[in-house]
């Protein structure tokens, strides 16, 4: 049987558009909260809902996924705070959750039990920004044992030797970053993008979802037409730092989001 990760790529490729996997931080405006947005996203269109572990040292996220990452921890949100919060989504929700986070969370509650509590909650996937292909072998065994897909990041600056070594660890999909540096909403794309994903499927031989930077409607529609995956963050994020734990905020981002995912069909 095939997981919800694919399942849900599988869709979007039926219906001729790119898959939608927007981001959001656990946690972030409350860990009660999170769980309603993630309904508003899923009704927007999502197939594919990330979300971001809190980390006090995010050394890969940009100013908007930093203060919001802050605004978690504020709350009192940890590792077993998102596991929670997934547990509560699962009452109500099928939408594969990828979660996105820094090793260190996970290293502190430990690789193994992290691995089965992931799976018991209902988690899809987990990508881990600052491990290298090299360097994940344990976290893919232990994930796999259970279930659980790792993401794998791929870079433009990635050399083809270490994008066919993701190849063997890759499951459902891999991760391209649209540009180097910091997560945030950017005005543009970086120019040979198209032809950077292409190279990048074929040497994965896996799908691609393209991330960082990615920010408005213009932009989704841009890298749908060439992606298998289009990944939308900081410009949510930002959103919902402006509006803060209001009873607008649910329809406000599920309207931004609607707009996001009508973007991702392919023309």
């Amino acid at each position: 049987m095939k997981g919800r990760i694919e399942q849900a790529f599988a869709r979007a490729r039926k219906g001729r558009r790119a898959a939608f996997i927007p981001y959001i931080t656990a946690g972030d405006p409350s860990p009660a909260r999170t769980v309603v947005l993630a309904r508003a996203l899923e009704r927007a269109g999502a197939d594919i809902l990330e979300l971001g572990v809190p980390f006090t040292d995010p050394i890969a996220d940009g100013p908007t996924n930093q203060r919001s990452a802050e605004r978690a921890l504020a709350q009192g949100t940890t590792l077993s705070g998102v596991l929670y919060i997934v547990r509560e989504l699962r009452f109500s929700s099928t939408i594969p959750v990828v979660l996105f986070s820094y090793f260190n969370p996970v290293h502190a509650y430990g690789l193994a039990r992290f691995s089965v509590d992931a799976a018991a909650a209902g988690v899809d996937g987990v990508l881990f920004t600052d491990v290298p292909v090299d360097e994940a072998g344990a976290a893919w065994e232990a994930l796999k044992r259970v279930g659980i897909e790792l993401v794998l990041l791929v870079a433009p600056t990635s050399t083809r030797e270490r994008v066919k070594a993701v190849r063997k660890l890759a499951g459902s999909f891999v991760y391209f970053v649209a540009h180097t540096g910091v997560t945030g909403v950017r005005a543009s794309l970086e120019e040979g993008i198209e032809d950077q994903v292409r190279m990048v499927r074929k040497l994965t031989r896996s799908r691609v979802a393209v991330g960082f930077g990615v920010s408005t409607p213009e932009q989704v529609s841009r890298v749908a037409q060439f992606a298998d995956g289009v990944v939308v963050g900081s410009a949510l994020v930002q959103r919902i730092g402006e509006l803060g734990d209001v009873a607008e905020l649910p329809g406000e981002v599920e309207a931004l989001a609607r707009n996001l995912a009508l973007a991702t069909r392919r023309k």
